[in-house]
């Protein structure tokens, strides 16, 4: 299995892989692009997220700068998805984003972990879960999403709480960790 195969398995691999950083900076180009252009041109900005991210429902919006590890290239978006500034996705593996749902100024979703062993740190080796959350969610300003997080259908995430455990639908959870 090569290294870039690794990335979605949950296996650990080396991410500074030449094959992975080829592809991965040419997505960090275009979103370098997207967070220079400007919101006057919302068609050109639409147009330039189609490219980014996986997915891309109708009505979504990200607002300028966002920061994503792969430019957004592993984030699927349901329709009508508001992002407020300063979002940070480290998308080395998949994150889905129901329909609907809202995140505040800088939440952080990541999917990367790394090894507990100081001698696979060294060595710069991570691996990846990816994080899902569900339709009509508020994430609300500087959440943390840890790897291999899912939050459910209709659930808000009060401001600041980090997120290290799965959360069911329909509820108010806060803290750190968020419960």
């Amino acid at each position: 299995m090569t290294e870039r195969e690794k990335i979605h398995s949950g296996r650990i691999y080396q991410p500074s892989d030449p094959d992975i950083m080829t592809e991965q900076l040419a997505y960090l180009d275009l979103m370098d692009e997207y967070n220079n252009t400007p919101r006057r041109l919302q068609d050109q900005r639409a147009a330039m997220l189609t490219k980014l991210f996986a997915e891309v429902g109708e009505g979504c919006y990200i607002e300028s700068p966002y920061f994503a590890n792969w430019g957004g290239h592993h984030v699927h978006l349901g329709s009508n998805v508001y992002a407020n500034a300063g979002l940070k996705l480290v998308d080395d593996t998949h994150i889905y984003i129901g329909d609907c749902t809202m995140l505040g100024p800088n939440v952080v979703l990541a999917t990367a972990g790394h090894p507990i062993d100081p001698d696979l740190r060294r060595q710069g080796l991570q691996y990846n879960k990816p994080v899902r959350i569900g339709s009509n969610c508020w994430l609300g300003a500087g959440v943390i999403v840890m790897p291999g997080v899912t939050i459910g259908d209709n659930t808000v995430i009060g401001a600041g709480s980090v997120v290290t455990k799965d959360i069911p639908s329909g509820v108010v959870a806060v803290g750190n960790p968020c419960r």
